[in-house]
């Protein structure tokens, strides 16, 4: 049989303590962890849209994405009361992290990504369930292969006009992580089929 090898995780360096710790402090497949690559800096409007949307979920969450246009940090651009609310269960950090070995954390469920093509690599040898918001031309092609050839993975809905609203990112988030809903327990195991 021929094919592509698919890379192993890197593991001879361990998740930092700070990661590890707090990752740990949530159950089995229960986190959503989102990253949107180091090409990808939102306006502020949406990414406060996009913090609203992993809110609403109520499930616990870590995002790690560059802090938005005009914004030269997270905390300035966050929506008004979002850290009083989300205490406890999520965290939003305006820096690099270990993606590899967050998405390699039993604790983490779902990977909210661009679908960029390590990323991409990244969600397919983990058991997170991936979720999509693609940005640019390569970004939209992987995401076609996995939503639609491989069917392992959903994309956010967007508008003509490339917005998403909180709403759909969320909705797109429980379609997967919901037990009960059939897309996500056909993506689930398209997944496990795959690996």
């Amino acid at each position: 049989m021929t094919g592509p090898m698919l890379p192993e995780i890197e593991k001879s360096k361990p998740l930092k303590d700070k990661w590890s710790q707090w990752l740990n402090g949530f159950g089995q497949g229960s986190i959503v962890f989102c990253a949107l690559g180091s090409q990808i800096t939102l306006e502020k409007d949406q990414f406060q849209e996009f913090c609203l949307g992993i809110e609403l979920t109520g499930l616990p969450f870590l995002i790690a994405v560059k802090p938005p246009k005009g914004e030269k940090t997270i905390q300035e651009a966050l929506p008004e009361g979002f850290e009083g609310r989300v205490k406890g269960r999520g965290v939003v950090w305006g820096e690099w992290v270990q993606q590899p070995l967050i998405l390699a954390h039993p604790s983490v469920g779902c990977f909210v990504s661009h679908c960029g093509f390590g990323s991409m690599w990244e969600s397919l040898l983990s058991d997170c369930q991936i979720v999509l918001l693609p940005y640019l031309n390569d970004q939209v092609l992987n995401t076609r292969l996995l939503t639609e050839e491989l069917e392992v993975s959903v994309e956010v809905q967007r508008e003509e006009t490339g917005w998403f609203s909180k709403e759909n990112l969320s909705g797109a988030i429980m379609s997967l992580m919901d037990k009960d809903i059939e897309i996500g327990n056909h993506v689930r195991r398209n997944h496990t089929k795959l690996k």
